[in-house]
């Protein structure tokens, strides 16, 4: 009788795993692309805190959200993760303060977790100042590449 090929336990259940995780991430992509939106991070979470939340009063995170990842469910505002681009519109828009979390991992590795509007708005600018630095660098990697492009050599 011929041996059954032994398979360790972990082999399958890792084989499950990525299965599932690839169903999700087409499921995704399927959902994003029907919006045209493009997908900044592909990793992150995003909770609110019910306790806190003022939404009955003011659904200003419902609007604000350009997937339409949050909506009304029991009387609280419900999140559907799989449309979530954590791109913190909903955070930047709360009139309470740690009401909505969202932490997100960029490619680079790294993690932002922010809760507040001005942490959003922190967030943005150092964002925005590196990408000028940047630029800036690439025009004139020296000061001699600025005195020669405005002749001042």
């Amino acid at each position: 009788m011929p041996k059954k090929k032994e398979t360790p336990e972990g082999d399958i259940f890792q084989l499950l795993l990525e299965t599932s995780e690839k169903r999700e991430k087409s499921k995704r992509e399927q959902l994003l692309e029907s919006l045209k939106v493009k997908e900044f991070f592909k990793e992150g979470s995003v909770s609110i805190n019910a306790r806190t939340c003022q939404g009955l009063e003011c659904e200003l995170c419902i609007k604000a959200c350009p997937t339409n990842a949050l909506f009304w469910r029991d009387g609280k505002v419900g999140i559907i993760k799989d449309l979530c681009v954590y791109c913190g519109a909903c955070v930047l828009c709360c009139i309470v303060d740690d009401c909505i979390k969202v932490t997100r991992k960029r490619p680079d590795g790294t993690v932002e977790s922010f809760s507040k509007p001005w942490e959003v708005v922190l967030l943005f600018n150092n964002i925005n100042s590196q990408r000028r630095h940047s630029r800036v660098e690439s025009l004139f990697p020296d000061a001699e590449a600025y005195l020669k492009r405005f002749h001042l050599t």
